[in-house]
């Protein structure tokens, strides 16, 4: 109980310092200031959005029962139908581009039903906000779009776009906005922007809002007690696993000893019977299925041994 409390005690002093890019904050924060999430939206990729409205909160898709499902973290559309997922990424050990791939086709089949005609299908984008340099070209943003390897300025058409944001990029005509994302991103300083500060206001809001504090720490414990009861059924299985082999070769060994002693016993026997050498190998081979070649060297190893 005393641990119990003193983890709940550091995750609720963890939670008054999370920063934006703390997945939960990022969430809270863009599902609940849809203007805000417009804002971040035009400033990354420098259009004009009429509106912005949530298709569904921390939305989960589930194609066919049993098979892998993805969770989208802020997940919106606009008044001209197009939609967006906005993903903050934090760990540079994932394969971004194919997730970025798997998250497209999840969204695709969400938008379209079964004998609905691919003209239904909207115009998409998948947005990862780094807090690194996943291709290490130092570009503040790589947009992505399908295009014809033999005629680079022929478009595919498809209507899926695929961008990552990069907050160590720089470029010439970046606006104010995005630089100072770009600053708040990678040290979580406003630096008087009243873009970046209205994020920062929220983001202190969602630190003070006790209704998500809970929330946070209740999902913590369970992801933890998950993690722990998964590394103990790991354990559990691997040492199962361990004494089915060490069985498994307990018993190949003790049969190859077997057969070794069998092989052993015969070539003693048959020779104190006066058997010849040719008489012996050729019964090796027929009781053990061993080759000619391979029971002429078991002959060898024990004919030379005190009968």
């Amino acid at each position: 109980m005393e641990n119990e409390d003193m983890t709940a005690l550091a995750l609720e002093q963890e939670y008054e310092s999370l920063p934006f890019t703390n997945n939960f904050i990022f969430c809270k924060v863009m599902e609940n200031n849809l203007g805000l999430c417009r804002k971040l939206l035009e400033v990354i990729l420098g259009v004009k959005l009429r509106g912005v409205k949530l298709v569904e909160q921390e939305k989960q898709i589930n194609i066919l029962p049993g098979h892998k499902s993805v969770r989208l973290d802020v997940y919106v559309d606009d008044e001209q139908g197009t939609v967006y997922n906005i993903e903050m990424q934090t760990s540079k050990n994932r394969n971004l581009p194919k997730r970025t791939r798997y998250y497209q086709g999840m969204i695709d089949l969400n938008l379209i039903a079964g004998g609905m005609d691919y003209s239904a299908l909207r115009r998409s984008y998948v947005i990862f906000i780094c807090t690194f340099d996943y291709f290490g070209e130092g570009e503040p943003v790589y947009t992505f779009t399908n295009k014809c390897m033999e005629l680079p300025w022929l478009e595919l058409g498809d209507d899926t776009v695929k961008v990552f944001v990069n907050p160590y990029g720089e470029k010439e005509g970046m606006t104010d906005d995005m630089r100072s994302f770009m600053k708040y991103l990678r040290d979580n300083r406003t630096d008087g922007n009243p873009f970046v500060r209205s994020i920062d206001e929220q983001v202190r809001e969602a630190r003070n809002c006790q209704k998500w504090r809970m929330e946070y720490m209740t999902w913590e414990l369970e992801m933890r007690d998950r993690l722990r009861e998964a590394r103990e059924e790991a354990r559990e299985q691997g040492i199962e696993q361990g004494i089915e082999q060490g069985i498994e070769r307990g018993i190949e060994q003790g049969i190859e000893w077997g057969i070794e002693q069998g092989i052993e016993a015969m070539i003693i026997d048959n020779l104190e019977d006066g058997k010849t050498e040719a008489v012996i190998i050729g019964k090796i081979v027929r009781r053990f299925g061993l080759t000619p070649e391979k029971a002429k060297e078991k002959y060898d190893e024990y004919a030379g041994q005190p009968v």
